[in-house]
């Protein structure tokens, strides 16, 4: 898997890109006919390796879908890390800030 040009193209935008799943899955596996829930996975693995994370944090299997990808170290990515783990709090029923999700109900299904 290489990306290198991913990687170039999310710091050069501030640290965050919007990208289709065909675009990633042609530089991770460009010999693999269709995206499949192991791949995505280990694109995952692979951005996390290289300082990146997405949003949705589970890549979806669609070519046709678009992700944000987005540097971990930026300040961005550190937003996300925190909307991420009060998104699993929630899910546990342990949420320090009740109600957030109700208020904003499309983000908690991008966070998990």
């Amino acid at each position: 898997m290489d990306f290198t040009i991913i990687k170039h193209a999310v710091e050069v935008d501030h640290g965050i890109k919007r990208l289709s799943m065909h675009f990633i899955k042609k530089h991770a596996a460009p010999e693999r006919a269709r995206l499949s829930y192991e791949l995505c996975a280990e694109i995952s693995e692979e951005f996390k390796r290289i300082g990146l994370t997405t949003l949705p944090q589970t890549l979806p299997t669609s070519e046709n879908s678009f992700v944000w990808v987005i540097q971990r170290d930026s300040v961005l990515g550190e937003v996300t890390a925190v909307a991420v783990a009060l998104a699993q709090l929630d899910t546990l029923g342990m949420s320090p800030i009740p109600q957030v999700f109700a208020n904003y109900p499309r983000a908690k299904t991008h966070l998990s």
